[in-house]
């Protein structure tokens, strides 16, 4: 819901400063399907079945890198995009040092305290490494707790759909 948040924030603001919400369909990217499949099958992998399946946290690894592989092809088409490579990164780093598994902090953990992993989360504790990058921080009034790279993944997405949406758009292919 975050992520989501954040766009609609930055078409609104993008809206307030004159903008149009067509400069966004006017936007063209490189292989706009790899971003598009590699963001449903992360989500894929986060939902049951498969998120139940042990080795869907490596898909979820692998949907992350390539995530930040297809960001930084597009930082000289999309201003603050770099924001959402930076974050997903820093997601990235710390799923891989754990195992392909996300650090939950205890007390936001719920179910995952009586199981101890749950697709690709685990909780976190003295054998999990990187948790300041990890899921602890909660965003009233969301129920959902975020990590430093969500945040920051956030800040890009709402900087880069403002900037599209309030100013004309560079056409690019």
């Amino acid at each position: 819901m975050l992520f989501l948040f954040a766009i609609v924030v930055g078409i609104v603001f993008g809206l307030v400063v004159g903008g149009r919400v067509g400069n966004l369909a006017r936007l063209k990217f490189r292989w706009p399907w790899v971003i598009l499949v590699a963001v449903v099958v992360r989500t894929a992998s986060q939902l049951p079945p498969l998120s139940r399946v042990e080795g869907a946290q490596y898909l979820y690894m692998l949907t992350l890198a390539v995530i930040v592989a297809w960001t930084i092809w597009h930082w000289d088409r999309l201003p603050g995009i770099w924001l959402v490579t930076a974050g997903s990164a820093l997601n990235l780093l710390v799923i891989a040092v754990n195992g392909g598994r996300m650090p939950v902090a205890a007390e936001f953990a719920g179910s995952l305290l009586r199981h101890g992993n749950a697709g690709q989360y685990t909780v976190m504790g003295n054998g999990t490494q990187l948790n300041f990058l990890a899921d602890w921080i909660s965003l009233w009034p969301s129920p959902e707790v975020y990590s430093p790279g969500d945040l920051l993944i956030a800040l890009g997405l709402a900087i880069a759909v403002f900037i599209s949406t309030a100013t004309p758009t560079r056409i690019v292919s």
